[in-house]
């Protein structure tokens, strides 16, 4: 029989853009020990560990075995999670289940990326030979092509695209984890930086950063002993698409992965309405227009209204819907430990540890996992069972 089950402890690393004086098992290591510090644990009490790691993009097979000792693994059950970009938050949803389940009554997942050990682009270059890999130059590429079929159909401007930049990256500035610290960003800067593929400049991506996080899920009876705010698993849903690009004409405006996941979870929930009924909304933009398009998608607002939510300032943190306190992806992007950051946020918000990135009185948070070709996983997290 299914089990209730909460965050009880989140630990990461700083985030940079090259780790020289770590390997993937210590950076694994900083963020499994500040975890269990903050879950005020030993790695003797966990009894189950999931990793996740995107390896295509740093070439080295078996990086679970590679990180296991680090991740306090050795001689226990393991499991490794690789689903691409959703790696992070795939292997968010498998600790839940493994919590749910009855099977362990503390699971700790990590997720971690070492960017500077590897090629993206190489990693990126395993797509369909024919159709994608000529006219897709790994994301940037692959987004600028979505991007433009978004801004014909919903109007969506340039400016409007680096104000959800901007956003991010001053929200970075509160958070000591993240990657990118950009104190005199602005919306000039945004625009005014390299064009990588019309119409993604520079600033309007994400970073490749070196980094983990781990989360520690609890069941019922351990959490209520344990944590004085659990950040409790109100619903979890998965939704994949097919990888090929033909096949998702104008995805970036009808990303049907994203609208399903958000009504199954929404009615799961009991959410009619995301934008008053979130507190905090964590949510995966590896781009400044897919966050503009995933405010639609997830509801947020109506079709081809999502710039005027940034432009009035409704996602900002003082805002009615705060997106991403912590910077989001365009702050920090350790693609295996990118999902798990968003859950560790999330719960950070309800355990009410957030520091300067903290906002008052949160009790539900969204938490959203997103893979190139359109994968898509939600979480639910909540102050009360």
């Amino acid at each position: 029989m299914k089990r209730n089950a909460a965050i009880i402890g989140t630990g990461q690393t700083k985030h940079q853009s090259k780790r020289n004086d770590a390997n993937q098992a210590e950076m694994v290591f900083e963020a499994a020990s500040r975890a269990l510090e903050d879950a005020q644990l030993e790695m003797k009490d966990i009894d189950s560990v999931i990793t996740d790691n995107m390896e295509l993009f740093e070439g080295r097979a078996l990086p679970d075995m590679w990180v296991a000792e680090g991740a306090g693994a050795y001689m226990k059950h393991q499991l490794k999670i690789a689903t691409g970009g959703t790696s992070g938050s795939s292997a968010v949803i498998a600790g839940y289940y493994t919590a749910a389940s009855g099977l362990f009554d503390l699971v700790m997942v990590v997720g971690f990326e070492k960017h500077s050990d590897g090629h993206t682009f190489a990693g990126m270059a395993l797509a369909d030979p024919f159709w994608d890999r000529p006219v897709a130059s790994a994301a940037p590429g692959n987004f600028a092509l979505s991007i433009t079929e978004y801004m014909a159909s919903r109007g969506v401007t340039q400016e409007q695209a680096a104000k959800v930049a901007v956003k991010a990256r001053k929200n970075a500035l509160n958070n000591p984890y993240a990657h990118l610290h950009i104190p005199d960003i602005s919306v000039e800067k945004v625009l005014n930086s390299r064009l990588i593929a019309y119409p993604i400049h520079l600033f309007d991506m994400c970073p490749q950063s070196d980094g983990a996080c781990a989360i520690i899920y609890a069941s019922e009876k351990k959490a209520k002993e344990l944590c004085e705010n659990p950040a409790w698993v109100k619903a979890a849903v998965t939704r994949h698409d097919t990888p090929y690009l033909g096949d998702h004409i104008d995805r970036m405006a009808k990303i049907r992965t994203i609208r399903e996941c958000s009504k199954i979870i929404y009615e799961k929930c009991g959410i009619t309405n995301p934008l008053k009924q979130f507190d905090v909304a964590e949510i995966y933009e590896p781009v400044s227009y897919a966050e503009l398009a995933w405010y639609e998608a997830m509801g947020f607002c109506e079709e081809g209204e999502a710039g005027m939510l940034i432009d009035e300032g409704v996602t900002s943190m003082d805002g009615e819907l705060p997106v991403n306190p912590s910077g989001g992806v365009l702050s920090t992007n350790p693609v295996g430990a990118s999902g798990v950051i968003r859950a560790a946020e999330g719960a950070l918000q309800i355990h009410g540890k957030g520091g300067k990135r903290q906002v008052p009185d949160v009790e539900t948070v969204l938490v959203h996992g997103y893979g190139v070709y359109t994968w898509c996983d939600m979480l639910v997290l909540s102050r009360h069972l």
